[in-house]
This record gives structure tokens, C-alpha cells and sequence, in this order.
């Protein structure tokens, strides 16, 4: 009976999506035929502890040891991309001398680690190593988080108690109406792209805090409202505080492309922008209780990639995953990156992992021009042996390179130098390239007879070995009979292939 729900409802949503009354004009994405594309991220969250360091006051090595372990996990399972957290409560676990040190981190805030390193030039290093893209993700208003502990003397709680309030749960917020707050965030995130060889920046949903966190009343930003209304302002109060974030998330994407116009901004809002959006969606008003108007962001291009929180399952009609996603998908007037985040579950049941494949298939099949989605979070896989087993020999078996951004840069790196010999029954491809900084990954493709195969490398990589025969299923032998390579840079924009033929196995020739 599930399946034939789950059946019934792609269906549906599929006749919707295609109805040509509704069809939102696309426009292509430039692509190079060879390796799959498709963005593949999940969120390590430091807040609390969730993910990394597993508790706060770990040794160096101890912090190390799990970060490559992450690293090493999300690198065997296919993925492209980590959403990193560096920033969870005014804090910082980078060298920053505009925060203090995270708690989270060291066990007590303002404390260095010891011995000394950098976690985020750790975290960057470690994951372009392994082919990888790191975004930052950054709490842009959260002053302190209610199991935060003590609040240091280098807190902005305590050095700029104008900017911050108490809400009742226990949590410490900044005014997002203020200047002031404005310009910390930016401070703090530009401070990000200029020092570190980051992919992207990112924040969640967390914009004006939910209701509960202050016992379901009103955000206490009297002063700056009537501040706000003596000096001449004309708007609502809901709409001044949605034009204070507006203000803070176009401010936020100009600034990031005047630095380095390749880092990607991206944003995770709450899923439902309002009851009603589509007609049959119910549940949480992000535009009148966030004041996040996550829609203006998307219809305005001010983001890279929009990945809104669509954690509910394929049938749960009030808030439908693909029902969402096709709705946001119709927003997606300026053609940005729309790559849904997932989390319907932890369990380790079939039928948890049967709609978490099937989402990632929904996904793909309604945004075949950019597909990609971001697990939420890394535990959700890592520590689910079901999970993982069927991403990997499922929708995550092949390697992808990230989606390219045309309107970030189309200019492909020039094409390797590449060199094929066959020693000792194996054939050894090698490899140069006169920019080798600009090169982020790189794809080896081959072909047995008529099976196509590729690898997808990364940057240190020069160097493939490949059987110079296979034997097929039907005992059939076959030749290594073409090599190319390509260059791909940080934008995902890839080569010309520098190709290499040979009709024995042994001798290659430039094709």
C-alpha cells in the first residue's frame, strides 16, 4: 500500500510539474558530456557538539583524528561538498580577532587550542584534498546559545550589550535592525573570504529567532522600532524587520562577489515560505515569525544556491517534499542552484532509507539542469550503515563533479598534457598542466570496448593506473583502447579533453 502511494504521488507531482501552464522557462546550463554532475553535501554542526569535536576540550590530535575520519567517510560515500559550522553563537572555531574562541571547541570560550592550530584552514586543506568543496556556515544573528556555558569578557554579550538581548529560553540574539548588527555580521563573514580558501558561505534558517525562544512572545526590539519610527519610517513592523534582513542578505552577496566573485553564497531556509504557497501546504509562517521573506531572496538572485529545508516525507500532504520543492522550483526565477536539504529520519529502517532514496530521486528527475541535495547531517549517514550502503551502491555509486555556476564564470581551464604507456600489463596515464593552481579536480575518462568509464581525481593528483585488458561477466576480453583528460576548476567548468588512442593496448596516440 505504500508503494502504490508513493507511486500515485510522484505521479501527481510529476503531471504538475510538466503542465505547460505552469512550466517555469529554464535555461540550460553549459555541460561537457562526460561525468555525472550533481551536488552532493551534508551539514557538520559544531553547535552543541552535534557533529564535531565530539565533545568540547579534546585534544588537538583528538579533533584532527575525527575531522579526517568525516572527511574520509563523506570522500568513500561520493560526496562533493561539506556545510561546515564556524561560527555557532558569536564565536569562532577559526583564528579571528573579531570573536573569541568557541567553547564548543576548546571547553572554554576565548581559549585558543593548544597546541595551536587553526580547525578552519584544517577543515579547507583537508577536504580539497580530498576533492571536496568546504562552504562555511555561519549563525549571522545568534549572540550566545542557551548551553553555551559561561559568556567570556571577548563575547559580544558582554562588549557591545547594546547590540544583543535575552530571550527567555536562555539564548542571547542581536537586533537585526541595528547598523551595528549589520555590520559585525559582515565584518565577520568577509573577514571568512579574505583569509580562507573557502567555496561558499551558508546560512540556515535562523534569521529573527523562532517564537519559543522567548516563551512565544514578541522579539523585545522596542527601543530600536521606536527609534526607528521617530526618525520618519513609514513601514509595518513586520516588514522593517524583513527589510533589515533583506538589506543584511543583498548587502552579504555584493560584498562576497567584489572579494571573490567564485565563492558561492548559499542559504537554507525554513521549507515553507507561507501556509498556503502552494494551496495545499500548511505549518510554520517563516515570513511572518522569522521575518525571513526567503522568497525575495530567491526571485532576486542575491543567493547561489537555495537550499530550503524540506524535512517532511513524500506523503505527508500538508508539507509534501516534492510538492515544495516543485512550488520553489517556480520561484527559481534567475535559474540559481536549487538543492533541497534532507532529513526525514535517523532510523535505520527500509522504509527510512527507501524515502530518502526516493527524494534524492524526485530531486534529480524534477531539477535535472542542477541536481543536488544536502543531508542534514552527516550523522544521519555516517552512523547509519543502512543509509550509507544505499547511497553508495545507489544514486551516489558514480562520482559527480559539482553543477557548474554560469553566472559566476564560464572560462574552462586549458586542457592537460597528458602522457599514456603501457608497463608490465598496466597502463599508466600521466598528466601536467600549465596552471595546476587553477585546476580543482580532474577526470580521467576510458573505454574498455564499448563501456565507458571515468574517474573523477583530485587536485595533488598526476597519476592512473588502468589494466590494459578486462574480462567481461561473459568472459569476453577486452582492450584499453581510449584515454582522455580534463581539467576542472573551482567553478566546475571543465576542459576540453586531452585524448590518447590505442588499437592494440600497447602503443597510444594522440587522438
Amino acid at each position: 500500500m505504500y508503494r502504490n502511494s508513493l507511486l500515485l504521488c510522484l505521479l501527481s507531482v510529476f503531471f504538475l510539474y510538466c503542465n505547460p501552464a505552469k512550466k517555469v522557462q529554464r535555461t540550460q546550463t553549459v555541460k561537457t558530456a562526460g561525468a555525472d554532475r550533481e551536488f552532493r553535501a551534508a551539514w557538520i554542526a559544531t553547535v552543541a557538539n552535534i557533529n564535531w569535536p565530539s565533545k568540547s576540550g579534546l585534544s588537538v590530535e583528538q579533533q584532527k583524528q575525527e575531522a579526517i575520519e568525516q572527511l574520509d567517510f563523506l570522500k568513500a560515500h561520493h560526496f562533493n561538498a561539506v556545510i561546515f559550522q564556524v561560527r555557532p553563537q558569536a564565536d569562532a572555531l577559526y583564528e579571528s580577532a573579531l570573536e573569541p574562541w568557541s567553547y564548543y571547541l576548546t571547553g572554554k570560550q576565548g581559549k585558543a587550542p593548544d597546541p595551536f592550530y587553526d580547525p578552519l584552514n584544517f577543515w579547507v586543506e583537508a577536504a580539497h584534498d580530498r576533492g571536496m568543496e568546504l562552504h562555511v556556515w555561519l549563525n549571522p544573528y545568534r549572540a550566545h546559545h542557551k548551553d553555551g556555558k559561561e559568556i567570556s569578557e571577548q563575547s559580544i554579550v558582554t562588549k557591545h550589550p547594546e547590540l544583543v538581548m535575552k530571550l527567555k529560553e536562555g539564548y542571547w540574539w542581536m537586533d537585526p535592525a541595528r547598523k551595528e548588527t549589520q555590520d559585525h555580521t559582515s565584518a565577520v563573514v568577509m573577514d571568512i573570504v579574505k583569509r580562507y580558501d573557502i567555496d561558499g558561505v551558508h546560512f540556515d534558517d535562523y534569521f529573527y529567532p523562532y517564537p519559543s525562544y522567548n516563551g512565544t512572545e514578541d522579539f523585545p526590539d522596542d527601543e530600536s522600532w521606536k527609534s526607528y519610527q521617530q526618525s520618519g519610517g513609514k513601514l509595518s513592523r513586520g516588514d522593517w524587520r524583513r527589510d533589515a534582513v533583506n538589506t543584511l542578505i543583498e548587502r552579504l552577496y555584493k560584498e562576497i562577489k567584489a572579494e571573490k566573485k567564485y565563492v558561492k553564497f548559499g542559504l537554507s531556509p525554513f521549507g515553507i515560505w507561507r501556509p498556503g504557497h502552494p494551496a495545499s501546504i500548511e505549518g510554520f509562517d517563516q515570513y511572518d515569525q522569522l521575518y525571513a521573506d526567503a522568497k525575495l531572496w530567491l526571485n532576486k538572485g542575491w543567493i547561489d544556491y537555495f537550499a530550503p529545508q524540506l524535512y517532511w516525507p513524500i506523503n505527508r500532504m500538508p508539507q509534501s517534499y516534492p510538492v515544495l520543492l516543485g512550488w520553489w522550483q517556480q520561484e527559481n526565477t534567475m535559474q540559481r542552484h536549487l538543492w533541497p536539504g534532507i532529513s526525514v529520519g535517523r532510523d535505520t529502517s527500509a522504509r527510512n532509507v527507501n524515502e530518502i532514496m526516493s527524494q534524492i530521486m524526485i530531486s534529480r528527475g524534477m531539477l535535472p539542469e542542477s541536481m543536488g541535495v544536502l543531508h542534514w547531517n552527516i550523522f544521519s549517514v555516517s552512523k547509519n550503515p543502512p543509509m550509507a550502503k544505499a547511497l553508495i551502491e545507489g544514486p551516489y555509486k558514480r562520482q559527480a563533479l559539482v553543477p557548474q555556476s554560469p553566472w559566476l564564470g564560464t572560462h574552462a581551464p586549458a586542457k592537460p598534457s597528458v602522457e599514456v604507456r603501457t608497463e608490465n600489463g598496466k597502463v599508466k596515464i600521466t598528466w601536467q598542466h600549465e596552471q595546476s593552481s587553477a585546476v580543482f579536480r580532474w577526470v580521467v575518462y576510458y573505454q574498455y570496448g564499448n563501456q565507458k568509464r571515468y574517474q573523477v581525481l583530485n587536485r595533488h593528483d598526476r597519476m592512473l593506473e588502468l589494466d590494459t585488458y578486462i574480462t567481461t561477466a561473459g568472459k569476453e576480453k577486452m582492450a584499453l583502447s581510449l584515454v582522455a583528460v580534463t581539467a576542472v576548476d573551482r567553478l566546475g567548468n571543465e576542459s576540453n579533453k586531452a585524448e590518447m588512442k590505442s588499437t592494440s593496448g600497447l602503443t597510444w596516440i594522440t587522438q
